[in-house]
């Protein structure tokens, strides 16, 4: 089932178009990761998908229904966007930033029922944050400020979860530790995830599906397999770049090119010369 439907779109930031005739659709259940050169356009779709950003031409439909007769706050219950970098005007509690993501469902003045405490419990113990839920959110470190994050994005029990610059400013183990998060909650619960990254090589290996863009457009569209290859890497980020079959699960990967003017090694570390 399509959830999301994005027909002809062109949008950008005033007179400057950053999207231009972009037709995109995404099922339910879905793990896509959007590729691409800074400045392909790919944060400013996130952003169109809940309704920051209004195209000012074509249609995007989500859940059947166009996005411009979606209320807010109903659309925050079916979609919901871990941003890049999670802003923060005082400094809260773990616990009290996960609780933000059941606002769409408080009326006025309505304190946190019982029913939210209780989500809010359930996905602190989930993601293993309940032992600091009482930490501020100042003394988190960049993998754990993450995790709350999708926290609170998971609070909201959206349909549909879009990701922002998946792994910025985080080390190797926490990349690894949220892209294995983010695939256990798209297996187990069926969310359409959509991550914006630069991590070829993750995004191949956890993401069943890779959109490609540049200059607004998208540029290929399908399975890794599919998609990650030399001809398809030249257009988008002007670099020739080996790919390689990665030898436990199959799935290509990106070699980066080292110094051609040195003598490459053997397996056995001797140096060896190609003829």
């Amino acid at each position: 089932m399509k959830i999301v439907e994005l027909e002809n779109i062109s949008l950008g930031y005033r007179e400057k178009r950053v999207i231009e005739d972009l037709s995109l659709s995404f099922e339910s259940g879905e793990f896509c990761a959007l590729l691409g050169p800074n400045g392909a356009g790919k944060s400013t779709l996130l952003k169109s998908l809940i309704g920051f950003l209004k195209p000012s031409e074509g249609t995007i439909k989500i859940a059947g229904k166009s996005l411009k007769n979606w209320p807010q706050p109903e659309l925050a219950k079916v979609v919901s966007l871990i941003p890049q970098d999670f802003q923060l005007q005082f400094d809260y509690s773990v616990e009290e930033i996960v609780q933000m993501g059941r606002f769409p469902y408080l009326g006025y003045w309505q304190k946190y029922s019982a029913e939210d405490r209780n989500i809010v419990a359930e996905i602190l113990e989930q993601l293993d944050l309940t032992s600091m839920k009482d930490n501020l959110y100042s003394q988190l470190s960049g993998g754990e400020r993450r995790r709350v994050s999708i926290a609170r994005a998971l609070a909201q029990q959206t349909e549909i979860l879009l990701m922002d610059e998946a792994f910025a400013n985080l080390d190797i183990n926490h990349q690894l530790e949220i892209m294995q998060l983010l695939s256990r909650i798209n297996e187990e619960q069926r969310k359409l995830i959509i991550l914006v990254s630069h991590n070829i090589n993750l995004s191949s290996e956890y993401c069943r599906r890779i959109v490609m863009m540049k200059k607004g457009k998208v540029v290929a569209d399908g399975k890794p397999a599919e998609i990650i290859n030399q001809e398809n890497l030249e257009r988008v980020y002007n670099a020739r770049l080996e790919i390689i079959k990665n030898p436990v699960s199959g799935k290509p990967n990106l070699i980066y090119p080292g110094k051609t003017d040195q003598p490459k090694e053997d397996h056995q570390g001797k140096k060896c010369v190609e003829i």
